[in-house]
C-alpha cells in the first residue's frame, strides 16, 4: 500500500473540478523540509495548480528554518527569511503567489517581543501580517504528533502573553491560535481580554478525535458548538474553516488504504462548516487548506 499523503496513494481519487474558475486564496498553508519529508513551493504549486483557480495564498509558520545561531527570540526570523525566497520562486511561474505570512514569536516576551516583530517585518519584504504562538494543551499525551506547544496550561491567562497580544493590536498585527477543543473556553475569555487585537481561530478551534477524546464525537460536538458560539461573540475574532482532515481530528481517513472522496469529507464535517459560518458569518469566516498537513487524508483538488 503507498503511504497516506504520497502522490501515489492521493492519485487513487480524481474527481471533476465544481466551478474550477472560481478565484481562490488559501488562507493557511505550510512549506517545511524535514528529513525525507519535503514541501516547499514546487509541492505547493503543484497542489495549487491541480485543477481550482488558486491565486494568492497565506504562509503559516511550522517552526521551519529557524537561524542555527543568534539570540533564542530572533531565531524564528529565519523562517521569514525562507519563505521570502519560496516566495520569490513562486514568481517564477504561472500560478498562486504567496501574499502573507504569519511568524511565529514568544509572545510572552511581552513588549519586549517588539524587537522580533521588527525583525519578521524587516525581513518579510511586506509580507508579514502577524504571529501565531500555539496554545495546543492536553493533559494526556496524544499516540502521536505534539501535544503541547511552548505548552503552558495557562498560556493564555499569563499577563506578559497578552501584553505581547496588546502589542500586536497596536502594531496593525494579527495573532493566530492552534488549540484543541478544551481551550476554546479560555480563548474565549482571552479574546475578551484583548479586544483591540485581531484573533484568527484556526482548524474550527480544533476538535480532537484520537487519545482521550477518541469514540466520544458527539459529546466533543455538543461541547464545541456551545464554546464557538460564545468565541464568536468577540468581534475581534475571525475564523479559518478548515484544517479538520488532520490525524488528530480522529477522522480516520490517514489510516485508509484510499483517501477521503469529496462526498465523504462532506459527509462528516458538514456540521462543523454550518455551525462556523452561523456563528461567526461568511464575512468573518476564512478558507484554509493546511497543507501538507491535511494531505494525509485526502488531495488538494478534492478539498
Amino acid at each position: 500500500m503507498s503511504d497516506p499523503g504520497s502522490d501515489d496513494w492521493l492519485g487513487q481519487v480524481v474527481e471533476e473540478i465544481i466551478e474550477p474558475d472560481i478565484p481562490i486564496v488559501d488562507a493557511h498553508h505550510h512549506l517545511w523540509s524535514r528529513g525525507d519529508q519535503t514541501y516547499e513551493i514546487d509541492e505547493l504549486l503543484a497542489d495549487t495548480e491541480s485543477g481550482h483557480n488558486v491565486i494568492k495564498t497565506v504562509y503559516m509558520e511550522c517552526g521551519s528554518c529557524y537561524r542555527q545561531e543568534g539570540p533564542d527570540h530572533l531565531r524564528p526570523v529565519g523562517e521569514t527569511e525562507f519563505v521570502l525566497q519560496q516566495a520569490g520562486e513562486a514568481k517564477k511561474y504561472d500560478g498562486a503567489r504567496i501574499a502573507g505570512l504569519v511568524a511565529h514569536a514568544d509572545l510572552r516576551l511581552g513588549d519586549e517581543v517588539a524587537e522580533v516583530l521588527e525583525a519578521h517585518d524587516e525581513a518579510s519584504n511586506g509580507l508579514f501580517r502577524g504571529i501565531r504562538h500555539a496554545g495546543a494543551w492536553v493533559e494526556e499525551p496524544f499516540p502521536f504528533g505534539h501535544s503541547a506547544r511552548d505548552g503552558a496550561q495557562d498560556l493564555y491567562d499569563q499577563a506578559g502573553f497578552r501584553r505581547g497580544l496588546r502589542l500586536l493590536g497596536q502594531r496593525g498585527f494579527t495573532y493566530d491560535t492552534y488549540h484543541y477543543h478544551n481551550r476554546n473556553k479560555d480563548f474565549a475569555k482571552l479574546a475578551a481580554a484583548v479586544s483591540d487585537t485581531q484573533l484568527v481561530l484556526d482548524h474550527f478551534g480544533t476538535p480532537v478525535g484520537v487519545g482521550p477524546y477518541a469514540n466520544h464525537r458527539d459529546e466533543i460536538f455538543d461541547i464545541w458548538t456551545k464554546d464557538l458560539v460564545e468565541i464568536a461573540k468577540c468581534d475581534n475574532v475571525v475564523a479559518k474553516i478548515g484544517g479538520l482532515a488532520m490525524p488528530v481530528n480522529g477522522f480516520g481517513w490517514d489510516l485508509r488504504s484510499s483517501p477521503a472522496t469529496s462526498d465523504e469529507f462532506v459527509e462528516a464535517q458538514r456540521p462543523y462548516f454550518l455551525h462556523a459560518i452561523e456563528c461567526f458569518g461568511v464575512e468573518r469566516c476564512m478558507m484554509e487548506s493546511n497543507f501538507p498537513v491535511d494531505r494525509a487524508s485526502l488531495s488538494y483538488h478534492v478539498l
